[in-house]
C-alpha cells in the first residue's frame, strides 16, 4: 500500500509504502529511505513520528539512511589519490556527521518498485554534493522475510573515486518502555574504537576485555557502579573488511525476555549509540514522548573516519567497483 505522507518545502511529495509479511509490518518513507514504523506481532519496536514536519524539524536520524558517508569525518576533510577534498561541515563547526547537512538521510529518494513485502528505493547523489567527488547511484531494498527478518541491502556505483559508507539508523526499543537501559545487549566484537572528546576515533583499536565496552557475553545497557560517566557512542570492530555473507553481529532482548532481535551483517563494524542525547519536543509514535535512552541504534557500517586512518577499513569506491552492504534484523 502506498500513501502520500507529506510535501517537502521544494514541493516534492513524500510517499509511504506499507510492507507486511507474517508477524512483521513496516512503513517506509521515500524521504531519507526512513523506516518510519516497524511492528512485530503488532508491537512497535522503533522510534519515529506520525508526520513529516516532525522529521524535518526534530529527528536525530530516526530510521534514516545517512550518507554518502555515515558517522564522522574529522575536520570534514579527506584525500583520495593525492587530491584533497573539503566536505560539508555540520558538527562542532569543523567536522562532518552522516554525510553533511544535506546528506542522504535528508533527501527524497525515488520509489523504483515494491510489492507486499519489499520496496526498492534509489538516490542519485550529484558529483560535488556536500563536497564529495563523483556521481553516486545508491539502491536500497527493504525486504520482510518469512522467517521474521527485515533485510536491508544497499548497492552503489560511482563515476569517480569517492567514499561510500551507508547504514540503517533505526532506534530500537523492543518493549515500549521509557528507556532501553534494562534491555540486554550482546555484541560479537572483541575490540572497539576509543574516541576523543568530539567523538572522533583516536586511531587506536582497543580490546574490550576489562572495559565497560565488553558486550560479548551480554549485559544490560544500564551503567554499573563506577561507570556513571561511560558513554556508548562507539564503533565495535567485527572484522577487518566486509564479509561475503552475513554473520552474527549483535542481539538485543527486552527486560522480560519476550522479544529478541539479532543483527546479522556483512559489515566490519557496528556503531552502538544508546540514545543518551535524545530530547524530542514533540510526541513520537503512539503519542509517546522521547527523551534520553528512549531507543538505541546498532548501525552496521565500515569503521568511522576510515578515510583518515590507514589502519581502518577501506571505504573507497572506484568506478569499476560496486559497493554492497547487507544487514538483517531478525526478530523472535
Amino acid at each position: 500500500m502506498i500513501r502520500e505522507f507529506g510535501t517537502l518545502p521544494d514541493g516534492s511529495v513524500v510517499q509511504e509504502v506499507t510492507l507486511k509479511k507474517g508477524a512483521l509490518e513496516a512503513k517506509v518513507l521515500t524521504y531519507g529511505a526512513i523506516i518510519r514504523d516497524l511492528k512485530v506481532n503488532g508491537r512497535t519496536v522503533v522510534l519515529g513520528f506520525d508526520d513529516l514536519q516532525s522529521y524535518l524539524d526534530h529527528s536525530p536520524y530516526f530510521g534514516a539512511v545517512p550518507g554518502r558517508c555515515a558517522n564522522r569525518i574529522a575536520n570534514a576533510r579527506m584525500t583520495i589519490d593525492g587530491t584533497d577534498y573539503q566536505l560539508g561541515i555540520n558538527q562542532d563547526g569543523k567536522h562532518q556527521l552522516h554525510g553533511g547537512a544535506t546528506g542522504f538521510g535528508t533527501r527524497n529518494w525515488t520509489l523504483e518498485q515494491h510489492d507486499k513485502a519489499s520496496v526498492l528505493l534509489k538516490y542519485v547523489s550529484a558529483d560535488g554534493e556536500e563536497g564529495y567527488p563523483g556521481e553516486v547511484e545508491l539502491l536500497c531494498r527493504y525486504t520482510l522475510t518469512g522467517s521474521g527478518a527485515v533485510r536491508v541491502k544497499f548497492t552503489a556505483t560511482t563515476t569517480k573515486p569517492t567514499i561510500v559508507n551507508v547504514t540503517q539508523h533505526a532506534y530500537f526499543n523492543l518493549d515500549g518502555s521509557d528507556t532501553i537501559l534494562d534491555h540486554s545487549l550482546e555484541i560479537a566484537a572483541d575490540a572497539y574504537l576509543p574516541v576523543s572528546d568530539e567523538f572522533l576515533p583516536t586511531g587506536e583499536i582497543r580490546k574490550v576485555e576489562w572495559t565497560p565496552y565488553d558486550f560479548r557475553d551480554g549485559r544490560k545497557l544500564r551503567r554499573k557502579a563506577g561507570e556513571e560517566g561511560v558513554i556508548f557512542d562507539h564503533n565495535f570492530c567485527l572484522s577487518d573488511a566486509p564479509r561475503d555473507e552475513v554473520a552474527f553481529v549483535a542481539a538485543l532482548e527486552d527486560p522480560a525476555g519476550d522479544m529478541r532481535m539479532e543483527v546479522w551483517s556483512t559489515e566490519p563494524g557496528v556503531q552502538l549509540y544508546d540514545g543518551y542525547k535524545i530530547e524530542v519536543p514533540v510526541p513520537g509514535l503512539l503519542g509517546k514522548p522521547y527523551s534520553a535512552y528512549a531507543g538505541l541504534c546498532l548501525e552496521t557500517q565500515r569503521w568511522p573516519d576510515s578515510i583518515n586512518h590507514a589502519n581502518f577499513t577501506n571505504v573507497l569506491l572506484r568506478p569499476e567497483e560496486t559497493y554492497t552492504h547487507v544487514t538483517e534484523f531478525r526478530f523472535s
